[in-house]
C-alpha cells in the first residue's frame, strides 16, 4: 500500500479551506467547468467523493435540484463543517479504496482537488467503477503536469514532507481510467490564475460500461 497522508492534515486544513481567497483561486473554476460538463447530462444520484468542507457539495445541491447529492470525505474535520453548511444534506465518512456504499449506487461520481491525495489510485477507480452504474460518469478534476518527471518530483517532494500525494499527467490519468476499465470521454484544461498558468487542473470524464 502507498504511502497515505495523515487524517489529521486534512482536519487542520478544514480550518482555512473555506477561505475566500483558497476558494476563488483554487477551487471556483474547477467547479464551475465540473458544472457545466454536468449540465450536458444532469445526474439523477451523484456522489460528491472528497468533498471536504461541502462547499462544492452545497452548490450541486442548490443547482441540480432534481438530483440526490451525496458528499463523502476522509477527514471528520472536513465534513464537521460539511453537515454545519447543511445539516439535512447526506454526508457519508469514508475511503476511496472502500466507499461505503453499494454496487451501482450512483449514476454519476464528481471528485475535485482530492484524486492526488488517494494511495492507491488504480484501487480507488476501480472502486468508483464498483459504485457507478452501467453509463455512470466518473468527472474527476485535478492538476495534470506537463511531463511525467514533474509527477515523480513533486510526489517525492510531498512524500518526505510527510504528506505524499501525486499528481498523473494527462496521459497517465487517461491510461489509469482505461486500465479501470472507463472509457475516456473528454479530457479538457481548466484555466486559473496565477499557478494555472504552469500547473493548470485537468478535467477528465470516464464512463463505465
Amino acid at each position: 500500500m502507498p504511502p497515505r497522508p495523515a487524517r489529521l492534515f486534512f482536519d487542520l486544513w478544514s480550518l482555512v479551506y473555506d477561505q475566500p481567497v483558497v476558494q476563488r483561486l483554487t477551487y471556483r473554476p474547477v467547479h464551475d467547468a465540473v458544472l457545466e460538463e454536468l449540465g450536458v447530462r444532469p445526474p439523477r444520484r451523484l456522489l460528491d467523493l472528497g468533498c471536504g468542507t461541502g462547499l462544492f457539495t452545497h452548490r450541486l445541491r442548490g443547482e441540480l435540484r432534481d438530483a440526490t447529492i451525496v458528499g463523502c470525505d476522509y477527514s471528520a474535520g472536513m465534513l464537521r463543517q460539511a453537515r454545519a453548511r447543511s445539516p439535512r444534506g447526506i454526508l457519508a465518512q469514508g475511503d476511496a479504496q472502500r466507499l461505503p456504499f453499494g454496487d451501482a449506487s450512483f449514476d454519476t461520481v464528481v471528485s475535485t482537488e482530492a484524486f492526488h491525495w488517494f494511495p492507491d489510485q488504480p484501487a480507488a477507480l476501480r472502486e468508483i467503477g464498483r459504485i457507478l452504474e452501467p453509463g455512470g460518469r466518473l468527472l474527476v478534476a485535478l492538476v495534470n503536469p506537463p511531463v511525467e518527471g514533474v509527477s515523480e518530483a513533486v510526489w517525492w517532494a510531498s512524500r518526505l514532507a510527510g504528506q505524499p500525494f501525486y499528481w498523473p499527467t494527462a496521459e497517465r490519468m487517461r491510461a489509469l481510467l482505461a486500465d479501470a476499465g472507463f472509457a475516456v470521454a473528454a479530457q479538457r484544461r481548466i484555466w486559473r490564475m496565477p499557478a494555472g498558468l504552469l500547473l493548470p487542473p485537468v478535467l477528465s470524464v470516464g464512463v463505465r460500461p
